[in-house]
């Protein structure tokens, strides 16, 4: 069970959490939840305009010359499942599994990220006998959907000069700047006819792809299903197999590389022969290409029958199929400055063609702003040529890293004094929200640190159990060493 697992206090705030959906956009219940938790602690509490939640706590005896310290975390999770999983997030609570050293979840997103963050800071709130300065807790919303929490903060909520932000996802690392992002949306009309008599529907699938974080995970090589099942679908046009496109299902939320996609399409029967000859060929080859990386790949073509259907043109099939294979997906450039750092980065991550509408969702991040624009420009270029409406919206800014952080200093020594071993200091690709927060609040000195969290934004994600541990008996000795006022 997770509530019998150490720190008991930390994993049983957790799993409270988890029992309440929240979903980005849609964290009323959260929001209520913790301004029912703080209240209950006879604790200032306020919801400021926007939805965030500001908790204030005094210091504990013998720490009120400390400089207070704002501890933030989001409360919104990545709501995602399995294909087969039967599970309704607008109802029901995560069901968590211990396995081993992880915690994961059966068959959706774990909401480790950043449920635990949350629940360390619920854990300082509600103890009489951790020692720590003056706190104020900054829970924001909708961090995974656009960060309207940070960007619309009430900065005059706040006067601590020290930020932990409890985000980070290695329990070596010590965060220092991040990412920056815009969102590419696109939509296009598109003609459809009748699905005539001598054209047989087939169902292609992509699945069991490892999927994760489109920022952490964007450069482990990871496969993409809307980009894998567009290559199919190229390949057959170039192999002059005669078919339509009727639908496109794939990915399904922003900042997730896509795990799966569903099309269908319409093949005449003198294509059929040719659909059979080279759709193993081209399954052989890309299962080759990715047998070190995605072991669990999955790529099916079955035959449907779905009445009533309509499909492209061979104009509009040619447009759709063609703007997918040239929307960059992927790294697009290496940080010159910081080894192993990626720059800017694309993902496709939502791709639907339906009842005459061509839709797609993509993210790009970057932590310089001129190539974060550079890649933007790219992505939507395509879809400019073929005259598709598109939007670039929820920009955010990166984190620019602070060498003269006095926070990073301390935290350091504490790190190796606990360890024996020195952390890694790093920007990262994910989209924190310090870089927005920096904003509001200039003066702050801001870190972001956390246990080791697997697999993040997808089904597969798990958070490690000695790692949580770790990362605990870390923040309290950092609360235990914030500087004098």
């Amino acid at each position: 069970m997770v509530r019998e697992l150490e720190p008991k206090e930390l994993w049983n705030n957790f799993a409270d959490l988890n029992a309440v959906p929240r979903a980005s956009k849609k964290e009323e219940q959260v929001i209520q939840f913790m301004l029912d938790f703080g209240k209950k602690l006879g604790l200032e509490t306020i919801n400021d305009a926007i939805g965030n939640v500001i908790i204030k706590k005094p210091a504990s005896e013998g720490m009120e010359d400390r400089k207070t310290v704002i501890l933030q975390s989001h409360i919104d999770m990545v709501h995602q499942k399995n294909n087969d999983t039967d599970f309704d997030f607008a109802t029901q609570g995560i069901e968590m599994i211990v396995d081993g050293d992880w915690v994961r979840a059966n068959g959706t997103t774990l909401g480790a990220d950043n449920g635990i963050g949350v629940a360390t800071i619920m854990s300082v709130l509600e103890s009489n006998t951790i020692e720590h300065p003056a706190i104020e807790a900054m829970f924001t919303i909708d961090e995974e959907t656009g960060m309207t929490g940070a960007i619309n903060l009430d900065a005059s909520n706040f006067s601590g000069e020290i930020l932990l932000n409890l985000d980070t996802e290695d329990d070596d690392e010590l965060s220092i700047g991040c990412a920056g992002g815009i969102d590419t949306n696109t939509a296009y009309n598109y003609d459809q006819v009748d699905v005539e008599d001598n054209y047989h529907l087939f169902e292609l699938k992509v699945k069991g792809l490892l999927g994760g974080h489109s920022g952490m995970d964007i450069d482990k090589g990871r496969a993409n299903a809307n980009k894998i099942a567009n290559r199919l679908l190229y390949h057959f046009l170039s192999h002059s197999v005669d078919f339509q496109l009727v639908s496109f299902d794939g990915g399904s939320i922003r900042n997730a590389i896509p795990r799966e996609a569903t099309v269908i399409i319409a093949v005449e029967n003198e294509g059929l022969d040719e659909l059979e000859e080279t759709f193993p060929e081209i399954v052989a080859e890309i299962k080759n290409e990715y047998k070190l990386i995605e072991k669990s790949i999955e790529i099916t073509l079955s035959k449907t029958t779905l009445p009533g259907m309509k499909m492209t043109t061979a104009q509009e099939r040619n447009r759709i199929i063609e703007v997918l294979y040239s929307t960059h997906n992927g790294v697009f450039r290496m940080s010159p400055d910081i080894e192993g750092l990626v720059e800017s980065s694309s993902s496709l991550a939502r791709v639907i063609v339906a009842d005459g509408k061509f839709i797609t969702q993509s993210l790009q991040r970057s932590s310089v702003e001129s190539t974060r624009d550079d890649v933007a420009n790219t992505v939507r270029s395509p879809f400019d040529l073929i005259g598709a409406n598109v939007i670039q919206t929820g920009d955010y800014p990166g984190w620019q890293p602070n060498s003269e952080s006095a926070i990073l200093d301390i935290m350091k020594e504490l790190y190796k004094k606990s360890f024996n071993e020195e952390p890694q200091v790093k920007a990262c690709h994910a989209g924190l929200e310090c870089g927005i927060l920096s904003k509001h609040l200039p003066s702050v000195d801001m870190i972001s640190f956390g246990p080791n969290i697997r697999a993040a934004h997808s089904p597969d994600e798990k958070c490690q159990i000695s790692s949580v541990q770790k990362y605990w008996s870390f923040f309290l000795e950092t609360l235990k060493a914030i500087p004098s006022k």
